[in-house]
């Protein structure tokens, strides 16, 4: 199947002022619904990763879960659950990070890296780059390193992606929104 950005971005509907005043949303619910557009979003990640140097998938919760564990399975590569604070059972590491619209505290469970593997990191978006970070931070803590940041969507005005390259981070996104596109 032949990636359509078009199509893609067609699916991503945007909410204005959710979860606050001033933010448009990008959901992507719509795209899940659509098995065309989910096999295109999903194929078009595979194709890029396939033969890829890299050990693990993270998955950012929540919406990176569902790309990530496709994407591990698709790839056969172990999946590490990045979550928001005090939903992992077993020790974890925690870090601190802010978004465009909260602040919050991201945990992994502490014995999920060693020393030397390699994580492709997966969400749904790069928007300030918050998340990204600080799950970078804590591959980064268990010796652990980056092979790369990928999500459906970038929001380049609000430089998460910028933010990721700073700290040496390569990104990858399917498709990009200007803050205002509709």
């Amino acid at each position: 199947m032949i990636f359509d950005e078009f199509a893609i971005k067609s699916l991503i509907r945007p909410i204005p002022d959710f979860p606050k005043k001033g933010v448009i949303f990008r959901d992507i619910t719509p795209l899940f619904q659509s098995p065309r557009a989910m096999r295109m979003v999903i194929d078009g990640l595979v194709q890029r990763y396939v033969g890829s140097d890299f050990t693990h998938i993270g998955a950012i919760e929540s919406r990176g879960f569902l790309l990530g564990s496709t994407m591990a399975y698709e790839l056969n590569k172990p999946l590490v659950l990045f979550r928001k604070q005090g939903k992992l059972p077993a020790d974890v590491l925690s870090e601190p990070y802010d978004t465009e619209y909260e602040q919050a505290m991201l945990e992994v469970h502490a014995d999920s890296l060693t020393e030397g593997d390699k994580v492709l990191l997966i969400d749904d978006i790069i928007a300030s780059g918050g998340t990204f970070v600080a799950a970078a931070r804590l591959i980064r803590r268990m010796g652990a390193s980056i092979y790369e940041v990928a999500a459906i969507i970038d929001l380049p005005e609000l430089e998460g992606s910028q933010l990721m390259q700073d700290i040496g981070v390569p990104t990858f996104t399917l498709t990009a929104f200007t803050l205002n596109e509709h």
